[in-house]
């Protein structure tokens, strides 16, 4: 099974890490930051918003059951695209809308689904979604990986 990621930033990783466990063709997914300047950055410092990360989820996936424009309906559906910096309470820049491309495929693929997004009508205000290159992944701590499903919980939202 040739095996692709993907990585995306849409607010607090918990609950959309919990999204995309769901998919079926999702062969895993992993917490953790990205696009920051700091190097093995812990939770205590992307949460001082100092460090440039954003909370991500690294998908790892098999291409021949899911594709990349599903993961990217999931990314979609799983927050807020207009906010910028924040997603519901949580504010700061490690909680932007963030789409990591790992390969030109991808950046076109995520391009595309930007704007058939912004001229859906499905939203009012901008989409603030970034589309940047992926740099270095760094793993979350332990216990944030699958924290919801650890907790029996489904997802974040009250």
């Amino acid at each position: 099974m040739a095996r692709e990621k993907a990585t995306f930033g849409a607010g607090c990783f918990w609950g959309v890490e919990e999204e995309f466990r769901k998919v079926p063709g999702v062969v895993d997914a992993a917490v953790g930051y990205s696009g920051g300047s700091l190097e093995n950055p812990t939770y205590r410092d992307v949460c001082t918003d100092r460090t440039g990360h954003a909370e991500v989820v690294e998908v790892d996936f098999d291409p021949a059951v899911v594709s990349y424009d599903r993961l990217l309906d999931v990314f979609w559906n799983a927050h807020d695209p207009t906010q910028l910096n924040r997603q519901g309470p949580d504010v700061g820049t490690q909680y932007r809308s963030v789409v990591f491309v790992h390969s030109p495929e991808q950046e076109a693929a995520a391009r595309a689904s930007l704007a058939r997004l912004e001229t859906s009508g499905r939203f009012r205000r901008p989409i603030a979604t970034r589309i940047e290159p992926a740099g270095r992944f760094w793993r979350a701590e332990d216990y944030h990986q699958q924290y919801l499903a650890k907790r029996g919980l489904g997802s974040c939202h009250v």
